[in-house]
């Protein structure tokens, strides 16, 4: 058992063998979605999140190995490496504490402490720590030089180095820490002068609040209000209080030495340690905050990649607009574009019968399924133009968000889909294919532009694109992909692949036409047998002649379903397909070595739904008729919306106008909330009460409890 395998187990209350196989399962190449899915016998059943905590966990950790090994190095070459010491930074896992064990002896720029040392002052700095009955100036006398004219001049000198002995303390630091952990205030406050320019920031202008305590959201809005130049912000405890601490911790006696030392511990507070712990916290609160909107952010986008697809359906998309028109084009059931054209049912051109005659004939040349409608500009209206329409057949009508279909219009993907085509046509596009598959579509966009994010510009960007990139795999890979229609950008984000792997399929696919088997894969160029085992299972084959190939059973395991089949007298297909005959197999009977009885469980559930898409169906929605602006609002209001974004401190409804108004945490139910996403889900379809409009500030409260109660 490591040291490493024991902290992870003990912090994540979890069973040391079982984080010991995790963490083998990761040196050996396995990824989170594969270790979860098909090794749950090995870890004990552990889900995504918990095989994620131990991996973040087990990085952080070798990272601190590595610098112990450095610290260890650097104090060794100095000479003043001990058995103590170097055991005291052995034994230590705490990266904060073992940067104060290391502060001694970090090398330093040229301190007032260093310029008394290089003076000689040392040793009577020594003599003062220790506080003894005796005059100080006598004792000073004897280091009078060149460079020290007076006793003052030396006693200052040795009070420098008693201050940064002080700072230099683990435990002082320790204590002072925790008292700014319990205690510390945020303080924040305009800079005289920017009132008018910073009036966003208005809120912070005179704002003080518990550190501990201050809501991430806010936390972030008083750094950006900070890093824009409008306020000024500390953060700080009772330093009376922390002085006094110190001093007691270092003063011993009334002798006059000691009155230098608690001179030297307010010093070394002040100057040294009350700056050093204040950049502490301030790093510290931002990556906390950081932490909190990226988990947020990340549910977000989860959410948002597992909404209800419509399937592959003929889909007729429109971005809308008034003076430009509305682009629309019409997509087969792969996505592949068919036609587009503008049409000006609007004003100022307002070509209304023309326009309708092209909808209707598009739809019925091109036997159109569904209709799909950009949120933006003139959505309403257009989304009315189209509902009003007759039809020869009934052809549902979606609002579907362009959040993102700009910057993908604009992208080096969407050049290479649509080399010939404008960002207008490509834009209309990418609404389409969204509504029939949003995970399909999303993952070709910047998750950061996707706009269900809080401050995601704001914070630790290689935090936020890994934790995004891990919710994309883990999204990816419950669902599943069609490997004969997977673009590259799909691809990408299945287990086991990345850039080159997913391009050399497309190469494969493309040259050899679809895939008729999983092994086949094995084929591809540089695809080994290791990389088949991580992606395999999540890959699926619709009309495969082995149906376990579109299923999420992993090849690994196709024997154990031959055998369940053989032993029942049927097929493969007979087994799937027969529920009677799957309620007949004893999974006792199947254990082994490798295979447990997670496994076999999860295969016979699989057996049942093979290749089942874990999302929901999509359903269609209506805006309140008679809200189009939001001049149309007034208090007490009960309206229809759809949840567009969930932050830390409520969550943004769309009701059918271009102001997306706020239900704040404490409007959500009639029960206390710790977390939105305890009631609300991105994209639900919820009713809300009208609380306020401020139509200057465009501003606008509603309330879901309000409406249940």
């Amino acid at each position: 058992m490591s040291v490493i395998s024991s902290l992870i187990s003990k912090s994540l209350n979890l069973s040391i063998n079982n984080v010991e196989s995790t963490i083998k399962l990761l040196q050996d190449g396995a990824t989170i979605p594969f270790i979860s899915r098909y090794r749950k016998d090995t870890t004990g059943g552990l889900d995504e999140v918990e095989v994620e905590n131990i991996k973040n966990q087990y990085e952080n950790y070798k990272e601190l190995e590595k610098r112990k090994e450095f610290i260890v190095a650097t104090i060794t070459e100095q000479g003043k490496m001990t058995t103590a010491l170097n055991d005291k930074i052995a034994n230590c896992w705490d990266s904060t504490i073992l940067e104060d064990i290391y502060l001694p002896f970090r090398p330093k720029r040229q301190t007032r402490a260093e310029a008394a040392r290089k003076k000689g002052l040392e040793d009577l700095a020594t003599w003062l720590m220790k506080q003894e009955f005796g005059s100080p100036s006598d004792r000073a006398n004897a280091f009078i030089t060149d460079e020290v004219e007076t006793t003052e001049d030396a006693l200052k000198g040795a009070s420098d180095i008693v201050a940064e002995w002080v700072n230099e303390d683990a435990q002082a630091r320790q204590d002072v820490r925790r008292i700014y952990e319990r205690e510390a205030e945020i303080t924040s406050r305009v800079i005289k002068g920017k009132e008018e320019e910073g009036e966003k920031y208005s809120d912070y202008f005179d704002f003080t609040a518990l550190l501990s305590r201050c809501p991430s959201h806010r936390l972030l809005a008083i750094r950006k209000g900070e890093s824009e130049g409008f306020l000024r912000v500390s953060i700080s405890p009772d330093d009376d209080y922390c002085i006094s601490r110190l001093i007691k911790r270092f003063v011993n006696n009334s002798s006059e030495a000691a009155s230098y030392v608690e001179d030297a511990v307010k010093d070394g507070y002040k100057r040294l340690m009350k700056p050093s712990m204040e950049t502490e916290f301030v790093k510290l609160s931002k990556e906390k905050a950081d932490d909190a909107a990226i988990a947020v952010f990340a549910e977000n986008m989860r959410q948002l990649l597992l909404a209800p697809p419509l399937g592959q359906k003929r889909v007729l998309a429109i971005d809308p607009g008034f003076a430009s028109g509305c682009k629309v084009v019409c997509l087969d059931e792969q996505g592949n574009l068919l036609h587009n054209e503008t049409i000006y049912p609007h004003p100022p051109r307002n070509e209304f019968k023309k326009a309708a005659n092209k909808v209707s004939k598009l739809v019925s040349t091109y036997k159109v399924d569904a209709i799909a409608i950009g949120n933006g500009t003139a959505s309403r209206e257009t989304e009315g133009f189209i509902t009003n329409l007759r039809y020869e057949k009934e052809v549902k009508v979606f609002v579907v968000s362009e959040n993102g279909a700009s910057v993908y219009s604009a992208s080096k993907v969407a050049r290479e889909e649509f080399p010939d085509y404008d960002v207008t046509v490509r834009g209309a596009v990418s609404i389409g294919r969204r509504l029939c598959d949003p995970l399909a579509e999303l993952v070709k966009i910047d998750p950061k532009a996707v706009g269900v994010g809080q401050y995601q510009h704001d914070v630790d960007q290689g935090k936020l694109k890994k934790s995004l990139d891990q919710t994309v795999e883990s999204c990816v890979n419950l669902v599943g992909v069609n490997l004969n229609t997977a673009s590259k950008h799909l691809l990408v984000y299945v287990s086991g692949l990345g850039e080159s792997l997913a391009q050399n399929i497309i190469d494969y696919r493309t040259e050899n036409g679809a895939f008729d088997s999983r092994r086949q894969l094995m084929k591809v160029p540089r695809l080994g047998a290791k990389a088949f085992e991580q992606c395999a299972g999540f890959l699926r084959i619709p009309n495969a002649k082995n149906l376990l190939d579109n299923s999420a059973v992993h090849p690994e395991s196709y024997h154990v379903v031959e055998k369940m089949a053989k032993d029942l007298n049927c097929t493969v297909e007979e087994l799937i397909n027969d529920k009677s005959l799957k309620e007949k197999v004893n999974l006792k009977k199947y254990t082994t070595e490798t295979i447990g009885w997670a496994t076999l469980k999860d295969i016979l559930e699989e057996l049942e739904k093979p290749g089942r898409d874990p999302r929901s169906k999509v359903e269609s929605f209506e805006f309140s008729p008679d809200v189009k602006t939001i001049a149309d609002l007034s208090e007490g209001m009960v309206l229809p919306g759809i949840v567009t974004n969930i932050t830390n401190f409520g969550c943004f409804v769309d009701v059918g106008i271009k102001e997306n108004g706020l239900v704040h945490i404490s409007e959500l139910a009639n029960r206390f909330v710790s977390n939105p996403t305890e009631v609300v889900s991105l994209h639900q379809y919820v009713k809300v009460k009208v609380l306020s409009v401020d139509t200057e500030r465009k501003r606008i409260q509603l309330s879901i409890k309000a409406v249940e109660s």
